[in-house]
């Protein structure tokens, strides 16, 4: 399992839920920026006479009538969200939320490093940021990470290890500091570094042995589908594609259908609902269709990752491999509270182009493959058997 600081747990784990990362809400920040308007409705529904309550609704009256008694909002709507049963329904305050929609903006506080966990439960750093307070103390890709502040990390979930870093549990703004303990080779030492707002790398490009680019997308931030774009258009003139979707929890939706767009000549990416209005998203024309490409997944693919990978999939533009994704095809819309706080609430859900639902399914690769630079290779003799096929 791999993480990045920017892409730490939420503050607060709501009623039980394991929200194992920032970007586990589909479509949710879509539908906050307003980036779902003008999506085209699908056999909307017959409007009743008597409609039922919209999902979530209980929620915010819980909220109104709290305010009205001199209560916490807030609590009043936790404890409705714990009553539901959904797990992707979560409440966030007027703070936590601003920092949910800078995280999905590109930006962060933290140290600039990525890492994972290794199989013996080490914890390595996997790249260090450019300008980062990491790269100006030194760290490097391939050292261990020991500690944060005192605190043991071997053996804990990446997500753990992010949020220590990141200070999540005393609200640590920029400029606070942070000890880390760090060994390279038999060399071990600490470092304080101090904290700093940073913008994220969702996407990142590099070329494997032979004809095949490596597109890396983190998470769906913006401006990421314009960059995968970009990437494709950048590669050599016959070179196969890895879109590598590991680990990548989501993010904005439209970015999703902006990278889909790169190598589908439009068409339809996926449908979705929002109580019940049946909608579309469909691809820009003039996508890339006929370099090979593998999309490459894991447990970690969730959400707007597992939209994409469940188009290129249904269409056949893409060989997919890895390890069945996570199953997260919910869609959330934020409702402001009376307070300034805000209820995620779950109001439908979204299928992929031939009509399968993902939400606690998940999507299982065509080719089977572990984890690790094994996949990547896996991936690029996949991708040498198709050239070979045009």
């Amino acid at each position: 399992m791999s993480g990045r600081e920017s892409f730490g747990q939420p503050r607060r784990l709501r009623h039980g839920a394991v929200l194992t990362l920032l970007f586990t809400s589909v479509l949710v920040a879509g539908a906050a920026t307003g980036s779902f308007d003008g999506a085209a409705p699908v056999s909307p529904a017959a409007t009743p006479t008597t409609r039922p309550k919209p999902p979530g609704e209980e929620v915010t009256e819980a909220a109104a009538k709290a305010m009205a008694d001199g209560k916490s909002p807030m609590e009043a709507a936790e404890r409705a969200v714990s009553r539901s049963g959904d797990r992707w329904s979560a409440v966030y305050s007027q703070g936590e939320f601003e920092e949910f929609e800078e995280a999905l903006d590109g930006r962060y506080t933290g140290v600039g490093l990525s890492a994972r966990r290794e199989s013996d439960g080490r914890i390595e750093v996997t790249r260090v940021q450019p300008g980062s307070p990491a790269a100006a103390a030194g760290v490097r890709t391939g050292d261990r990470l020991r500690s944060v502040d005192g605190e043991d990390v071997d053996g804990r979930p990446v997500t753990e290890v992010v949020s220590l870093l990141r200070g999540d549990a005393d609200d640590a703004p920029a400029g606070t500091a942070v000890r880390l303990g760090l060994q390279r080779g038999a060399r071990t030492w600490s470092r304080v570094v101090h904290r700093a707002r940073l913008s994220t790398d969702s996407v990142t490009v590099r070329r494997l042995t032979g004809r095949a680019v490596v597109i890396r997308v983190a998470a769906f931030t913006k401006g990421s589908g314009d960059a995968v774009r970009r990437a494709v258009d950048a590669a050599p003139r016959g070179a196969g594609i890895v879109l590598d979707l590991r680990d990548n929890s989501g993010g904005l939706v439209t970015e999703a259908v902006t990278a889909a767009s790169a190598f589908l000549d439009g068409g339809l990416v996926a449908t979705y609902d929002v109580r019940g209005d049946q909608r579309v998203l469909r691809a820009e024309p003039g996508g890339d269709t006929t370099r090979p490409l593998v999309a490459l997944v894991d447990g970690g693919t969730m959400s707007a990752a597992e939209l994409l990978t469940g188009a290129l999939q249904d269409r056949g533009r893409a060989v997919v491999a890895g390890t069945r994704t996570f199953g997260k095809g919910s869609v959330q819309m934020p409702s402001r509270l009376p307070d300034g706080s805000v209820a995620e609430l779950t109001v439908g859900h979204y299928r992929t182009p031939s009509g399968r639902g993902v939400d606690g399914r998940g999507i299982s690769p065509d080719l089977e493959v572990g984890d690790g630079d094994h996949a990547l290779e896996r991936a690029e003799t996949v991708l040498s058997g198709l050239g070979d096929a045009q």
